[in-house]
Parts: C-alpha cells; structure tokens; sequence
C-alpha cells in the first residue's frame, strides 16, 4: 500500500506577491525559488482579505468574511466547533502540528492555555506565537523562553519606542538572530520533524510571524541589501471624480512623512527579512530530504496578505491594491509540472481543499474554497473566472483583464486594467466610457455574494 504523502505549509505574514527572487526578483529566495522551479507558482492569487484576522479565519474554515462577519482584525475567536481543513486532514490519517501563528483567537494571556482550542480545531501538536506586536504582551513558550534570557523586558521597551517615534522606523531587534521569531519558529518545526517517529503521515504547519512590520530584521539580515537598489514605490496617483471608499479613507489617514531614502531602507530590511525566512525554509526542507521523504512532501508556500512598503505613500495593508491583496502561492507536489506558471485567478481559501483533496480526505461541511489539484495538473486552465477579496464590508473582484471593487454602499469605487496599467496608477471607476463595465462587474460581485450565502450562521 502506497503511504499517503506528507504535507509542509509554509505560509509568512504579510509577504508581497512580488517579495520572492522568482517573482519579483528584488529579493533573494533560493529556497522558494526552487519550489516554484520543482512545482506549479500562481500569479494571480489574492487574500480572502488583506487583513490578518479575517482572512486566516477564512483560511481555516472556507469561509469569506461576508459568511464570518469578521470584516477586519477584532477580537475574535473561532468556534471550537467550527468545521476546518485541519480536521479534516487529522480525519483523514494524519498526525497534524502547527509552529507560529495562526491568529484565530485573541492575541492576549497565554497562549498556551488555547492549546485545547487548538487541538479542536485540529491541531494536534502546538507550538504558538503571537505576531511581532503581540509577543510584547503574549505569553508563550517563546516569550517565556525570552523572559528566562532577560530578554523581554528590552523587546518591550524597544517596541513602545519604535511607535513613540514612527511606526516605520528601521532598525534591528534588540532579540538578535537565535532568538528572533522568524528563527524561533523555523527551528521549532525543523526539530520536530527530525524527530518525528509515528505511524502516521505528517502534516506540518509553519506559520512564520514575519516579514510583518515592525522593520527590525536581525543582522546579518539588516544589512543584507543596498537600500538604493530597492524597486522604487509606486507613486500615489490623484483620486479623480469617482464613488469613495476603504482606501480613500486609508489615504486620508495615513500620509507617513517618508524622508528621502527612507522607503529605500524599509524594502530593503523587509527584504532581509524574507531571506532570513527563505533560509529558516532551507534548513527544514534539508531535515526532510535527510529523513527521505522530501520526494513524498507535498509542499505549499502562501502569505495571508501584503505589505504596501511605501506603494501609494502607504504602508501596512488593509486595502485592494496588489501590494496588499495580491500574495505568493507556490504548489510543488510528488507529480507537480515542474516550473510550471498559472495565471488564472485563485484565492487563499482555496489551499484547505487542495490539501485535504491531497491528504485523501473530505470537507463535509459547506465552504467555498476550490481545491487546485486540477489545475496542478493543467497550469494553463482556468482554475476561477474571477477571485474575490473582501474588508470593512467592501469586495473586490479579479479576473483576467479587470479588478474592480465596490464600496459598502455597493458602488464601484475602484476599477483598474490589469494588463495595461500593472502599477494601478489610472483608476478608471466613475468615467462614462466604462460604465457598462463597471456595471457587468458589479453584477458579478453581487450574483458571487448571492451564491455564497450560509444557511446558518457562521459558528452555529
């Protein structure tokens, strides 16, 4: 009897589509390069939302935001009963662990006492973090082990200094490299599959904090990248007579005062930071080819949304625009087309079935996430006709030639040619000449919104 292949989630926080060597080329990832060149890379893969906690809610569970209610980051936590991917591939044969974060419950307290939590959700071994401003507050194996080195006390207060002065400023975690998160988290997972010794397949999630801000990338990592030969930001475009909405409100908001050269030095220590993860993936990818099964490892690569960097005169996320909407998405099977590309639209949600479908189990409950494993086997077909995004009660739709997203009174307030204007610099929303388009749009928002209603509540 054949063994059913293992499974490695990698997945970042707040990683661009563009923060890899094989798809931006800005930023050296030997690693992730290699299993886009040994598996299947999306191009057009975009959060459930660009925004942590509904989207990693909408992960787990197959569900979008207009199913959860959670429309934006709020204290929330996931039923215990809520039906995930996670169970169903424990269902199916496996032992399950997680390494990091997951966000599906309050970043408060002790982390630890939500193991129990953890395991309902179907996780069986559980090592979890806070994300990098949580970690100032949040017990956890990590932080405690930070609390027995005298290390905690410095991370806090060089926390409550970074926000005192600029929320973007650059400089290196007081943490340094061993005890830095991204490490912490690499490490764990690393050992836990060296030591591995069960029955069962393995299903491995590792679920890095970074590179979400703050900019405080370890050296050697810090110092990694000439800030002059960073890809400059793409400028923020005037607003023009148009229905407003989500970003408007952003831009009003948020204008940091970036001096010159500063976003220059923010993308290059955001790109440190990605290559430190790339080589924390390196070293656990060695521990599985030593074990001889990485030819049996199904493995996935994603991030939960993006990082403006400077894009727009923004930084953060929280809006539709590719910095923040757009993610990486790599597949590399036992049978993957190697170096294969796929450009038809996917969403995040769609990585539960796919590796459930993988794993040989089955998802009884209704969700709307679309195993890609037939089109792993077809890069060139189409996987979706569109994708859709949602935040603050707003969506968005992606499909080959148009994004366009209505505000939450139902207005297209955004509307961009993506072959002709990849930068999003010419927002064509509210013109005459595109009216029947924004229309057709519209209509396709609405009927997806239509098809995808719960027939009780979420949680029930």
């Amino acid at each position: 009897m054949t063994r059913a292949p293992n499974i490695l989630l990698l997945m970042t926080d707040q990683q661009r589509w563009d923060a890899m060597g094989c798809s931006g080329g800005w930023v050296r990832t030997p690693n992730l390069d290699r299993l886009a060149a040994e598996g299947v890379r999306f191009t057009n893969c975009v959060a459930t939302s660009p925004v942590c906690i509904p989207t990693r809610l909408s992960l787990a569970t197959g569900l979008y935001p207009h199913n959860t209610g959670v429309w934006n980051n709020m204290q929330h936590q996931m039923p215990a009963g809520a039906p995930t991917w996670m169970q169903a591939v424990r269902g199916a044969g496996y032992r399950t662990s997680l390494f990091g974060k997951t966000h599906l419950h309050p970043h408060q307290g002790d982390l630890r006492d939500r193991e129990g939590l953890m395991h309902a959700c179907g996780l069986d071994d559980v090592d979890e973090i806070g994300g990098p401003r949580a970690s100032a507050q949040v017990l956890s194996h990590m932080t405690a082990g930070w609390e027995a080195k005298g290390l905690w006390d410095a991370y806090r207060a060089d926390y409550r200094e970074r926000f005192r002065t600029k929320p973007h400023l650059v400089r290196p975690s007081t943490l340094g490299l061993e005890d830095y998160a991204d490490v912490y988290v690499g490490q764990q997972a690393k050992r836990y599959l060296q030591g591995y010794d069960r029955p069962e397949p393995w299903c491995c999630w590792v679920s890095f904090g970074g590179p979400h801000e703050p900019w405080d990338t370890p050296e050697p990592y810090a110092s990694m990248y000439d800030p002059g030969e960073m890809p400059p930001a793409i400028s923020r475009p005037p607003a023009g007579e148009r229905p407003r909405g989500q970003l408007d409100r952003l831009m009003e908001r948020v204008n940091p005062a970036f001096e010159p050269g500063e976003v220059g030095r923010l993308r290059a220590d955001y790109a440190g930071n990605v290559t430190l993860i790339d080589d924390q993936i390196g070293e656990i990818l060695e521990a599985i080819e030593a074990r001889g099964e990485l030819e049996s490892t199904v493995i996935v690569h994603t991030s939960d949304h993006g990082e403006m960097n400077g894009d727009h005169g923004l930084i953060y996320k929280s809006n539709f625009l590719d910095g923040a909407v757009r993610i990486p998405l790599i597949v590399r099977t036992p049978d993957s087309n190697a170096g294969s590309v796929c450009d038809s639209p996917a969403e995040w949600i769609d990585i539960g079935p796919t590796l459930v479908e993988m794993a040989g189990g089955e998802l009884a409950h209704r969700q709307f996430g679309k195993s890609l494993c037939e089109v792993l086997e077809h890069p060139r077909a189409t996987h979706r006709d569109f994708a859709i995004s949602e935040i603050q009660g707003e969506i968005m739709l992606l499909d080959r030639e148009w994004k366009a997203a209505i505000n939450a009174e139902g207005e297209v307030y955004l509307l961009f040619d993506v072959r002709e204007d990849p930068e999003e610099m010419r927002n064509l929303a509210g013109r005459p000449e595109v009216a029947e388009i924004e229309t057709a749009l519209r209509l396709r928002i609405l009927e997806r919104l239509v098809q995808t209603q719960l027939r009780q509540p979420f949680g029930r």
